[in-house]
């Protein structure tokens, strides 16, 4: 049994370990990365790696990648700022807490803040 498969290719950059295709063509990140949680949504600020810029991270929600997807960007455009998700987590730019808190509360969600 051959264990071993490439994770780097000088033409095709990083490969994904799963379905060994360069990451930004990975198929099988592309379907639901679904995080299951308590039920509970978290909302957390955080600062690490991004040079003293703090981003809102929302946890915990349990959508299929597209319903977060579309989600991210209502969220963002009611904040006005930009953001991402990554991971199964919604990165808002700048410390959007409070706001944000009360968007999801209306939604139906129990959100909880978290961290500091």
């Amino acid at each position: 049994m051959n264990n071993s498969r490439p994770v780097y290719s000088d033409q095709l950059g990083r490969l994904c370990l799963t379905c060994a295709q360069p990451l930004k063509n990975c198929r099988c990140r592309k379907t639901a990365i679904n995080i299951k949680g308590d039920g509970v949504v978290r909302i957390q600020r955080e600062t690490k790696g991004r040079k003293g810029k703090g981003v809102t991270l929302i946890s915990g929600l349990d959508l299929e990648s597209q319903q977060l997807k579309e989600l991210a960007k209502e969220l963002k455009q009611r904040c006005g700022t930009g953001g991402t998700v990554k991971d199964g987590l919604i990165e808002i730019q700048g410390d959007q807490r409070d706001l944000l808190l009360e968007l999801l509360q209306q939604r139906g969600w129990k959100v909880k803040k978290a961290g500091g």
